[in-house]
């Protein structure tokens, strides 16, 4: 996956516009915290799938480390 907890939604959404229609639906502001710390443990796991299915990244699409 490409898009991590660590990222912040600012600098996701200036890399890949297409994102901002996913946090928009979440009600996840723009803002320059990192996901882990605006969006519930519960939630992340969906929010960070959900975001890298819009930019068509997967786990088979990016390998570990790089």
């Amino acid at each position: 996956m490409v898009i991590q907890s660590n990222m912040s939604p600012e600098a996701i959404v200036e890399v890949w516009d297409v994102t901002a229609a996913v946090f928009q639906k979440y009600k996840i502001p723009h803002s320059k915290e990192p996901l882990k710390t605006l969006v519930k443990k519960e939630q992340l796991n969906s929010l960070l799938q959900e975001l890298n299915s819009a930019v068509r990244s997967s786990s088979t699409t990016c390998i570990e480390g790089g």
